[in-house]
């Protein structure tokens, strides 16, 4: 039988994702902090989304139509879906914000003021607060119709003003009646100084409740001050996104890191991805700021009374731990706490660890002995997204300073993080590390780091260990993204991590991988052959199964071979937390079951299991089953052989599988994101984890 394939839109599917974020607001059995955090990870996620997603939309349609025929899709149709997805979310937004998140904190006395009358002290307080603090910094300028200006920041806040002039009055005026205004409004852009103060103000108590003020509205408050001469009608909020993507993937010629610092200055005025306001502003004010900052009707997305309210994470508890989750203590590997050193015991025996359910300190040390450590001679790492004052950059440059060879791979094009990488990598440069940059046309996702020790024996071959995880080797991250990491010290797998970075250092040679699954080299060939054989498995009667967790899945010839797998009778589990292009429920994928954990930890790791008869094939990986790791990155596929610490993942991995709480499964629609069935005993997954490993 013929089957037509189906396939969800990358973009929807990613929107879907969100709104699932979206709805952990809405979860009124967590505290109220934790409702907010999830408004702040919507609104930042879907900012991020219009910068680079829609923006990479948005620049398709300059092309010539000769050249838009050629696409397989239609650019306008989706950005028009996009758009009226999001204006759906940012009104379910609105809604939680103010007919549940407000209230809720009203009930435990903490009230934000927005146009409430304030008392006295308070009054006194933001008076002073304005005056001192905020008037230094903001500047009001006049626009008049038919001005064309340019000077809107990328992702900065400001105020749109509509203001009359008063006119001249009499001497014998009587000083109680209203002053007279010209008909003719005028109007102004103020920019709110977020740069440089807090974006929250908590306000003196007041009959014990505990008062807090958006900054852009302590500036409405006092608009008079700033507009002497006027007559304030009203202020309506405004920001512009531009698009961040700079266009340097497939560069391969000329100085790449010239080109990226280019870039950079250049994202700041990109573009226009979208132009958000508040959706109460009156139309002929909205053309005059269409008209004054050259915008086009698909720039503009209505929004409501706050923008960039990713802010919401450092929205003041006054109240303390009562209205969040409490930390949750780190827990401690057994046997790496007794181990006098961490590159000792990775010698004898492989250890995993899962973060952030186990401390990061693990690597932490893993870097720091192999920095002291005399018998070391060499340290080589890649590094993607690092923590702003890194303590692993701080053991590589001691390990330089201490006389090491250290090689660093540093991938300038990972997104936002081109600038921070650039000072790390300028940084090490200087301390005497020899720093690899970026490829041309590849990003390095991967992540690796191998320390190698001076021979002992004839041969003269030195001994590794290597550390491989899913996730960056980033501290700060490591708090809350869901990851494993491997300590290995196997002579086949450490033989092939240095193999990866012969390869990072010199692109131009043949190497042929074994045991590593990597794009670009087997990584595609290998994966057909293990759907291969499942299926012919399942064609022989006899058990067949694929269970992968990833972040993503759109590569379509990924999912065919799925889709195929399926019409041959293989069970298939996939937990996949954001884009999912496969649609399940289909005659050609009955046998496919989705699901997705979005919990208090962000589950970022990537799994690949083929049951194997029996046998079970394991890969912890960097790489989602994307086009683009698949095509234009360097990622791993790394082997695990322990039968132990197989054990370990897959019965984390079934724990997930049994969420009631957290997960959802993938209906016939990407609306339609089922709760698991209630059973008796609730499985919320990343609780169950934290007590499976702490026993």
């Amino acid at each position: 039988m013929d089957y037509k394939y189906e396939y969800y839109n990358r973009e929807l599917s990613w929107l879907s994702f969100n709104n699932r974020v979206l709805e952990e607001a809405m979860d009124k059995d967590m505290p109220v902090y934790d409702r907010i955090k999830f408004l702040a990870i919507h609104y930042s996620n879907l900012d991020e989304f219009y910068r680079v997603r829609v923006a990479s939309y948005r620049s398709l349609l300059t092309l010539a139509n000769n050249h838009l025929e050629k696409l397989d899709f239609k650019p306008e149709s989706i950005l028009e879906n996009i758009n009226k997805e999001v204006i759906k979310q940012q009104d379910k937004f609105e809604r939680i914000f103010y007919e549940e998140i407000l209230p809720e904190l009203s009930r435990n006395n903490i009230i934000l003021i927005q146009d409430e009358p304030l008392d006295n002290g308070q009054n006194d307080f933001l008076q002073n607060y304005f005056l001192q603090e905020i008037l230094p910094d903001v500047l009001p300028v006049l626009l008049t119709k038919g001005d064309v200006l340019s000077f809107l920041q990328d992702n900065v806040i400001y105020l749109a003003v509509k203001l009359f002039k008063k006119k001249k009055s009499k001497k014998n005026k009587k000083p109680e009646s209203k002053p007279k205004i010209n008909k003719l409004p005028q109007y102004a852009i103020i920019k709110v100084p977020t740069h440089k103060l807090p974006r929250f103000i908590s306000l003196p108590k007041s009959s014990k409740k505990n008062y807090i003020i958006f900054l852009e509205d302590i500036i409405r408050k006092k608009l008079g001050i700033l507009f002497p001469g006027y007559v304030v009608d009203s202020s309506y909020s405004i920001k512009i996104s531009r698009d961040a993507e700079l266009p340097i993937e497939d560069e391969f010629k000329g100085n790449l890191v010239e080109k990226i610092r280019k870039g950079l200055k250049k994202r700041k005025t990109g573009m226009p991805a979208r132009f958000l306001y508040d959706k109460t502003i009156p139309n002929d004010f909205l053309d005059l700021l269409k008209i004054a900052f050259n915008l086009s009707k698909r720039d503009l997305v209505p929004s409501f009374r706050y923008q960039n309210i990713n802010d919401l994470w450092d929205f003041p508890n006054p109240i303390g731990s009562k209205l969040e989750t409490p930390g949750t203590p780190k827990l401690h590997h057994r046997e790496l706490d007794k181990a006098p050193s961490i590159l000792k015991a990775a010698k004898e025996k492989e250890y995993m660890l899962h973060f952030p359910y186990h401390s990061y300190d693990y690597v932490i040390r893993f870097f720091n002995e192999a920095a002291i450590d005399p018998k070391v001679e060499e340290i080589k790492t890649t590094q993607y997204r690092l923590a702003t004052n890194s303590a692993i950059v701080s053991s590589l440059i001691s390990a330089a300073l201490n006389g090491k060879k250290v090689t660093v791979f540093v991938e300038f094009k990972a997104r936002f993080d081109e600038e921070a990488n650039l000072n790390f990598a300028d940084r090490m440069a200087k301390a005497g590390i020899n720093v690899i940059p970026s490829l041309p046309g590849l990003k390095v996702h991967a992540k690796a780091a191998l320390i190698l020790r001076r021979s002992t024996t004839k041969d003269g071959k030195r001994k590794g260990t290597a550390f491989l995880g899913t996730g960056n080797f980033n501290e700060k991250t490591a708090l809350i993204y869901a990851d494993h990491g491997y300590f290995t010290s196997n002579d086949e797998l450490i033989d092939e991590v240095e193999m990866l970075f012969s390869y990072l250092e010199n692109p131009t040679q043949k190497i042929e991988f074994q045991h590593f699954l990597v794009p670009k080299f087997n990584l595609r060939q290998e994966f057909k052959n293990k759907f291969d054989r499942e299926i012919n498995n399942a064609k022989q009667g006899k058990k067949a199964y694929i269970l992968f967790k990833m972040n993503s899945l759109e590569d379509k010839k990924m999912i065919d071979k799925l889709y195929e797998a399926s019409i041959a009778g293989v069970k298939i589990d996939l937990i996949i937390r954001g884009i999912c292009c496969l649609v399940p429920n289909k005659l050609f994928s009955k046998n496919i079951k989705v699901t997705r954990i979005v919990d208090k930890y962000l589950e970022h790791a990537r799994l690949y299991v083929f049951y194997n008869n029996g046998q079970n094939e394991m890969f912890m990986s960097s790489a989602d089953l994307m086009k683009r790791n698949l095509n234009r990155r360097v990622e791993l596929m790394v082997p695990v052989y322990n039968e132990n610490i197989k054990k370990e993942i897959l019965d984390i991995l079934q724990i997930q599988l049994n969420d009631n709480t957290k997960a959802r499964f993938l209906g016939d629609n990407l609306k339609d994101w089922l709760v698991t069935d209630q059973q008796e005993k609730k499985v919320r997954a990343q609780a169950e984890i934290y007590n499976h490993l702490k026993k």
